[in-house]
């Protein structure tokens, strides 16, 4: 069965070029116009992936991100014309996955979506992953540090699922690039750098001792204090 994107676009010509490209890269694809009819197509065709235009009428981009969070970890790519690190920030922190700026090269789109497709086509068998007190659940995407469950967007979650499967390894920000984005991310050096002050910050919410750590030139290591 192929993959089902869901468009959320107010422009035509954006989303027309954007429904006629999926589809003839394989892709089921649905279109909606604004944020509210983005979310009752999202509930009604349960897609498998979803493009979301940051700038929409009515309700905005991480609005609607926010809301689908809420109900699933399904990969969101988000479109934006605000080309400002705060601007790409805040879209990731809602819940998105993945970032286009406008505007966009249709091949280097296409390639983000197949990369976050990949993420999802591969059911993983149940598997709990221990270090100290924190516990994964590879099937279940669980997370607890103790008694205590740690909610995570499907990013943060392939982040420390990663350390898991290699504790007391340091991992270089390239093999971390290579691991969960997939491809090069050019100029934006900090998004690893974001993304485990993320995970930290959720993984020692209640003071608990940190568990990643900076290896300063190297990269990140999982181990105990």
């Amino acid at each position: 069965m192929s993959a089902k994107v869901l468009i959320i676009e107010d422009d035509p010509s954006i989303g027309k070029l954007l429904r006629r490209t999926l589809l003839l890269e394989g892709y089921e694809s649905d279109l909606a116009a604004n944020g509210p009819d983005g979310l009752q197509m999202f509930a009604d065709a349960k897609p498998t992936l979803v493009i979301l235009d940051l700038m929409l009428p009515g309700m905005d981009g991480i609005q609607v991100c926010r809301h689908i969070r809420e109900k699933s970890n399904v990969p969101i790519l988000m479109l934006t014309a605000l080309d400002t690190v705060n601007d790409r920030v805040l879209g990731l922190d809602s819940g998105a996955d993945d970032y286009v700026s406008k505007p966009f090269d249709i091949d280097e789109l296409l390639a983000r979506v197949r990369a976050q497709l990949r993420r999802v086509e591969v059911q993983p068998s149940r598997q709990t992953l221990q270090f100290a007190d924190l516990v994964v659940d590879t099937a279940s995407r669980s997370v607890f540090r103790g008694s205590r469950e740690i909610e995570l967007t499907a990013r943060e979650f392939d982040l420390l699922a990663l350390f898991m499967h290699h504790p007391n390894e340091v991992l270089t920000r390239a093999e971390i690039y290579d691991e969960i984005w997939n491809y090069d991310f050019g100029g934006e050096s900090n998004i690893i750098e974001v993304y485990v002050r993320y995970l930290r910050t959720k993984l020692e919410e209640n003071g608990e001792p940190r568990l990643i750590h900076t290896k300063r030139g190297a990269g990140y290591i999982l181990r105990e204090p």
